[in-house]
């Protein structure tokens, strides 16, 4: 994590098998993730589930905005790169935690 302008900007790595329903959901005692990410991708494939149904698969090269209320897993055997510009500061906290 570093601090730009006010701005928490972290990296985050995700392994193969890492799913966030199974991975952190019982961490942060939310039905899903509910954390804004705009992210930048730097390596893997993720595959994104929004609470609504909508689905989509985010590679190496691309910029996502996932808004609050989806899963997310790793698809494949490469992990996933990120550069996560929202979304890191409360990323896994437990709903009303501090």
């Amino acid at each position: 994590m570093v601090r730009i302008g006010g701005v928490e900007v972290g990296r985050a790595v995700f392994e193969p098998g890492w799913r966030w329903s199974k991975s952190l959901k019982d961490q942060a005692m939310t039905k899903s993730c509910d954390a804004p990410h705009f992210q930048y991708h730097l390596a893997g494939k993720m595959h994104i589930v929004m609470d609504d149904g909508t689905e989509r698969d985010v590679t190496a090269g691309e910029v996502s905005f996932v808004p609050p209320g989806h899963d997310a897993w790793v698809v494949g055997k490469r992990r996933v790169v990120v550069v996560d510009f929202q979304g890191m500061r409360h990323y896994a906290e437990q709903k009303g935690a501090i």
